[in-house]
This record gives structure tokens, C-alpha cells and sequence, in this order.
């Protein structure tokens, strides 16, 4: 009885050391960390921060035994590791343990066969696993080793040198440590299995000659380890199972031991380690835009965007603009004209050390516009430098036009590597600085002469209204808002009351005979229309051919407006041509983007020079030059764009 009870009881302690010795999942599939801080990742492992530890990884194929290795080795057969006999991988992304003997972690990573949607984030992956790690075993169980370890193995040792280095260095003098987390790479252990085939070496009495072995495959196949501070093979072959992993563990024993290469760090480094490599190398990979030619293409590592212009890739590291890094390429651009990603740069201020673009402008910044459209059309464009003044102008003499020389600009073909780009090189508002400067002389004429011209349509229309029509001399506000008229706005009568309306107060058309209009519709006010006759009586004869002047005046003017309808369709049509890029279309703007009012056939849509909306004409009475767009002249610009120009 007392000999059942003590088998139960030692089943039990054996259960319960079986629940508590169990991994955790560290990083998912997704490259995605699962513990938030060093704080959670030393409670999941159970050990103490005061107490430095190293890292240990395992690679190898699916099915090799990965995970059971790692049972057998440091837990004493446990199943601290999923294991399943299937041929599906059992390990998703990378699980981790603490072994307290060795104060080692130990990280357990997804088999390289294994099938999976996310291919070339499980290859990143593994590589950030031994970028923490001081120690890897590649575990292979196979008659004879594969040139796909050593090509691995080398690919992976190149990617390492190349992009995780200097991150791991910055990272090491973060922390201040002595000794940097990238001078010496991790040890790498091969654990060769083998059931027929002798291992390397057997035989020979030279030591170390399996590693010299390994060695000369890695040179013959050009994938040089460099990486690794080490290089360590333990072969063992197995007749009859169970496999004999007492070798391993004397060798993982020596290397965890042995400081002289990497020594033990603080928990909270290696999780720092992790963390850096995750938030700089986290990306999506396409698989459509990669030709594999290694287990680990550069576009694993690096920026994915592309130049519009010549479609070459940025050479920086993902996430480079987080670092104020800007975008670069291996080679020079080729001129688009799509992009008009051409652009000249002050020779003598390159000389001289400085960068400075030159755009082609209309006004130089020290001309009024009228003076400036003058020079223009005599002159034309200029390249103003901000430092050197004046450099060019494209008409210096009375015959044709020349292009900038190479004493005056340097000519560069810079990469457009994205749509914003574009606008930062070449504004696309020549055509549109162009309209503007007609538009200041049209503007000048029609502003000295609409007084006059108002006055003199107001006395035509008196002269030929109805005798029941308010004149427009008496008529100030709009008689059905109350608002006031503006100087050059329009004031519609009523045929009903004869009253004065504004345009949305008097938009609805129907048929007042009573008033002498006969049965086709004219335009009525919103009153008028709602009641559906007029406050009027029966029209008498004089009354009815008192409206025979104002009916020939309205078909006059219906012809008019029919011709200025035909010249304004070229005329829209050339100013939505001339329209830069970042400007938002006639068509799109329904309502001012300051005040939100709706717009009107009758009024006029403003763009802001600076964020290119529109806006009505109170919203936009300011005016000030917009060197970031091209606009070197004080030009139209919002209240919001205006203001944050005097915030700073």
C-alpha cells in the first residue's frame, strides 16, 4: 500500500514538473512580438534579471526533430517543446524556454520546409532569432549533408553582416556595453544524425578535421560564414533508436561556458535586441516582386518602394524615414516627362558646397506682378536663386529662346518616389502663373470700369422694366433674405410682385399671364411660387404693352448669354488644362472649404495657392508669395494658409 503511494506520488511531482517546465510563444508567424515588455518576457521564462543569460536557437528542415532535441537535451526528455509524429511542422513561429542549470534561454524556430502563405516573413524571421542568439544548432537528419544547409548558412550569414549589424551596434552602445552585440556572431553547432552513412571525420585521427571539412564545402559552394564567430560539428549515428544526444549537450555545455567569445547579457538586452530588429525590419513582402535567388533577397530587409521614373528600388533599410533618412538608389534616374523630374540647381552655389533648386518663373520676387508680366512678355521666364538673385532669363536677346548652359545650372534627374515627390521638383503651375498674369490685367480693367458699367446696365434696365418693377436704384438688400447686395452682383425682379431677389431667393420659373408674361414660364421668387398666382390684378393694355421693351431686352440678353456660354466652354476647358496638379478640380468643389456655403452658378470658386481648395471670395482675400508651390509673387491664399504662415 505504502509502495502504490509513493508511485503516485512521484507521478504526480513528475505531472506537475511537466505543467510548469512548458514553453511560450515569443514571436508569431506574423513577426509579430507577443510579450509587451522585458519585464513580461522574464516572467514568462522564470528566471531572474539580476542573472545574465545566453541565447540559444535551433534551425533545420521540418520533420528533423528540432523541438524533440531540444527536450531530450536540456529538459531531460520532457515535452517542454510541442512535438507530433505527423509530417506537418508542430512549431509556428518561435517558442521559448528557460534552462536554469545552464541559465540559458532557448528558442525553438518553425521547420524551413515547412508549408506556410508567409514564406519570406518565416525566413526574416529565423534570421532575427540568431541575430539574438549566441549560439545556433542547425539539426539535420540525412545520409549525407545537403548543399541547401551551406547555402543557407552562408545566405544567412551575409544577410546578418550586411543589414542587422549596424542596428545591433547601435544597440550595443545604447546599452553601453564593452564588448558589441555584432563584433562576434553567434557559434554555430551542425548536429549531423546519420543511420548508415559515417559521419564526418570517423576515422581520422586529426582533430577538428570534420570542421575543416565543413569548411572547404562553404568555400567550394562561394558562401563563406563569416558571420559566425564559430563553427562546431557533432555527428552521431544512429543503428538503433533512441538517438544518443550526450555528445550534444557536452558541446552546448563547453560553448555556454566559454566567454571568451560572447559572454553572458542582462535579459533585458536581449529582449531590447529583439525589439529593435522587429520595429526596423516589420514589412510586408510581395511575393509577385521577388526573384529568389538566395534564402535571404535583399528585399527582405530593405525599403519596398520603387522610383515611378526609372522603378528602382530604394537601397535603405525598411523604415528608414522613421530616422529622417530619405529615400535613395543604387544608380541615376531617367527623365519622365510625366513627372517632370528634372531640376536645376545653382551652379555656383554647388560649387560652393550649397544645393539650392532653381524653378522657372514668370515674377521675380522683387517685381509687382504688372511689372513682372511686363519682363515676362518681353524677357520670359527667369531661374531665381535665393542666395545668387537673378541667373538666367530664357529671352536674353531679340531672336528665339536658350536653354540654361552649364555655367549658369547644374542639370539633375532626381527619383520621383512618390506622387508628393512630384510637386517638391516641379510645380506644374507655369501655364496657371500664366492665366494669373492675364487674369491681374482683366481684373484691373474690370474693377476700374464696374462701376460705371453697373451704374449704366442699372439705368438701361429702369429705363425698359415694367412700371409695377421696384427700380434698381431703390433696391439695397434682397427682399427676401434681407441680405445685401454686393457691388457687382446681379438683382433679379420678380415678374409676379416685382420685387427685388437675389439669385437663391428668386430661382423658380413659372407661367403669370396676369401680369402680361403670357403662358411661358419666367422667373418668379420663392413666395410668389409657393402661393402660385401673383399679388396682382387682371394686366390692363397699358400695362401689357409696357412689357414689350423689356421682353425685346431679354431676348437680346438671352443671345448674349448664349455666345458667352460658347467662349466660356474653351475657356474652362483651357483653365482646367492649365490646372497644377495639387489644385482640386472645378468639378469636385460643390461648397467653400472654409465657410462650407454652397456655390452658385453666380459665384466665383477661389484656389488657395498653398493647399490648392476652393473657396469663396471672403474666405480668401489674402495674399502672400508661396515659394514651395512656385508662386514667388503675392498671390490668393486662405485664411487657414495664411494664418499658419504668421503662426510661424
Amino acid at each position: 500500500m505504502s509502495a502504490l503511494l509513493l508511485s503516485d506520488s512521484v507521478s504526480l511531482d513528475k505531472a506537475q514538473t511537466e505543467e510548469e517546465d512548458v514553453s511560450f510563444l515569443l514571436v508569431d508567424e506574423g513577426e509579430n512580438l507577443q510579450v509587451r515588455d522585458a519585464s513580461e518576457f522574464q516572467a514568462k521564462l522564470g528566471c531572474s534579471d539580476q542573472k545574465p543569460v545566453k541565447v540559444l536557437c535551433i534551425f533545420g528542415n521540418t520533420g528533423d526533430g528540432k523541438s524533440h532535441t531540444l527536450n531530450e537535451t536540456f529538459f531531460g526528455g520532457i515535452e517542454v517543446f510541442k512535438t507530433c509524429p505527423s509530417q506537418e511542422s508542430c512549431t509556428m513561429g518561435v517558442w521559448a524556454a528557460y534552462d536554469p542549470s545552464l541559465s540559458l534561454v532557448v528558442l525553438d524556430t518553425e521547420g524551413l520546409l515547412g508549408a506556410t502563405d508567409k514564406q519570406n516573413q518565416r525566413m526574416r524571421l529565423l534570421l532575427k532569432i540568431l541575430a539574438v542568439s549566441d549560439l545556433v544548432v542547425y539539426r539535420t537528419r540525412a545520409e549525407r549533408l545537403h548543399n541547401d544547409m551551406f547555402n543557407f548558412l552562408g545566405n544567412a550569414s551575409n544577410a546578418y553582416l550586411r543589414f542587422f549589424t549596424p542596428e545591433l551596434k547601435a544597440l550595443s552602445s545604447r546599452c553601453g556595453l564593452e564588448v558589441t552585440l555584432s563584433s562576434l556572431g553567434p557559434s554555430m553547432i551542425i548536429f549531423h544524425e546519420t543511420s548508415r552513412t559515417d559521419i564526418l571525420g570517423h576515422g581520422s585521427k586529426i582533430p577538428g578535421q570534420a570542421e575543416v571539412e565543413l569548411q572547404k564545402r562553404f568555400h567550394d559552394l562561394g558562401t563563406p560564414p563569416e558571420a559566425f564567430s564559430s563553427i562546431c560539428y557533432v555527428g552521431v549515428k544512429t543503428v538503433i533508436p533512441p538517438t544518443d544526444f550526450s555528445h550534444l549537450q557536452k558541446v552546448v555545455k563547453k560553448q555556454v561556458m566559454d566567454t571568451s567569445t560572447r559572454s553572458s547579457r542582462p535579459l533585458s538586452h536581449v529582449f531590447s535586441a529583439l525589439q529593435r530588429l522587429s520595429e526596423r525590419f516589420s514589412d510586408n513582402i510581395r511575393e509577385d516582386q521577388i526573384h529568389v535567388t538566395s534564402f535571404f533577397p535583399d528585399e527582405y530587409f530593405t525599403c519596398s518602394l520603387r522610383c515611378l521614373s526609372c522603378r528602382s528600388r530604394c537601397k535603405n533599410r525598411m523604415n528608414h524615414l522613421k530616422d529622417g533618412v530619405p529615400h535613395q538608389a543604387e544608380g541615376l534616374c531617367q527623365f519622365a516627362h510625366e513627372y517632370s523630374n528634372k531640376v536645376y540647381i545653382c551652379r555656383r552655389c554647388y560649387e560652393e558646397g550649397r544645393e539650392v533648386i532653381v524653378i522657372p518663373q514668370t515674377v521675380a520676387t522683387t517685381d509687382s506682378p504688372w511689372l513682372g508680366l511686363a519682363k515676362y512678355a518681353w524677357s520670359g521666364y527667369i531661374l531665381e536663386c535665393r542666395v545668387c538673385g537673378i541667373i538666367y532669363r530664357s529671352r536674353q536677346y531679340w531672336y528665339g529662346n536658350k536653354d540654361p548652359d552649364g555655367s549658369v545650372v547644374r542639370q539633375e534627374v532626381r527619383h520621383i518616389w512618390s506622387e508628393g515627390d512630384a510637386l517638391s521638383v516641379d510645380q506644374h503651375n507655369a501655364a496657371q502663373r500664366l492665366l494669373d498674369g492675364v487674369n491681374v490685367v482683366i481684373q484691373s480693367v474690370t474693377d476700374y470700369s464696374s462701376g460705371p458699367k453697373s451704374m449704366m446696365t442699372a439705368w438701361l434696365t429702369d429705363r425698359v422694366a415694367p412700371t409695377y418693377w421696384r427700380p434698381n436704384a431703390e433696391i439695397t438688400d434682397c427682399h427676401g433674405c434681407q441680405r445685401p447686395f454686393e457691388l457687382a452682383e446681379r438683382k433679379h425682379h420678380c415678374r409676379a410682385c416685382g420685387e427685388g431677389f437675389c439669385y437663391d431667393c428668386s430661382n423658380h420659373t413659372m407661367p403669370v399671364p396676369e401680369r402680361g408674361w403670357g403662358q411661358a414660364p419666367v422667373r418668379v421668387c420663392n413666395k410668389c411660387h409657393s402661393a402660385g398666382i401673383s399679388k396682382g390684378t387682371a394686366v390692363s393694355t397699358d400695362e401689357g404693352s409696357s412689357l414689350l421693351p423689356r421682353r425685346v431686352t431679354e431676348i437680346a440678353q438671352i443671345s448674349l448669354d448664349k455666345a458667352s456660354s460658347i467662349l466660356d466652354y474653351p475657356l474652362g476647358f483651357v483653365k482646367e488644362a492649365a490646372r497644377p496638379s495639387y489644385w482640386v478640380s472645378d468639378q469636385e468643389i460643390i461648397s467653400c472649404h472654409g465657410c462650407q456655403k454652397p456655390f452658385t452658378p453666380k459665384m466665383s470658386k477661389h484656389h488657395c495657392r498653398a493647399c490648392g481648395r476652393g473657396f469663396c471670395e471672403l474666405c480668401s482675400r489674402s495674399r502672400r508669395a508661396v515659394p514651395s508651390r512656385g508662386w514667388h509673387h503675392p498671390v490668393r491664399v486662405c485664411d487657414t494658409c495664411n494664418r499658419k504662415k504668421e503662426d510661424l
